[in-house]
């Protein structure tokens, strides 16, 4: 099967921004966000979170690879970046408005999860 970049444009996009994010995650927390680490536990809690994007961008990266996991690779960046984009909804609920980057992290979550959607839909 012979695709498009833009068949393939949420995984593009999403593969270098949830691996820096992961790495800001593991070892510099305080750059983007106001945000200190206090504990051993902590720094695991955060780690955890590291090596899952880091494994879910080599899954995607895995999906652009190998035609045959496509489908499973665009399945999971929808259902990760709307879970990332809701349970931000939630928090401005609940906590009250973030910062300027959480704000705009959610819309581009919302949209990529809508823009994977719709690769899915055209694919099948």
């Amino acid at each position: 099967m012979k695709t498009s970049w833009r068949h393939n444009l949420h995984l593009y996009i999403s593969i270098p921004i949830v691996a820096v994010a992961a790495l800001v995650y593991g070892f510099k927390l305080d750059i983007l966000f106001k945000l200190s680490i206090q504990t051993t536990d902590e720094s695991n809690i955060y780690k955890a979170i590291m090596g899952l994007y880091l494994c879910f961008a080599a899954f995607w990266i895995i999906g652009l690879k190998q035609t045959s996991y496509w489908k499973a690779a665009t399945i999971s960046n929808m259902l990760f970046m709307l879970g990332l984009g809701l349970g931000r909804l939630i928090s401005f609920v609940t906590d009250g408005m973030p910062s300027v980057v959480l704000l705009l992290g959610t819309v581009g979550e919302l949209t990529l999860a809508i823009y994977a959607y719709s690769q899915l839909k055209k694919a099948n």
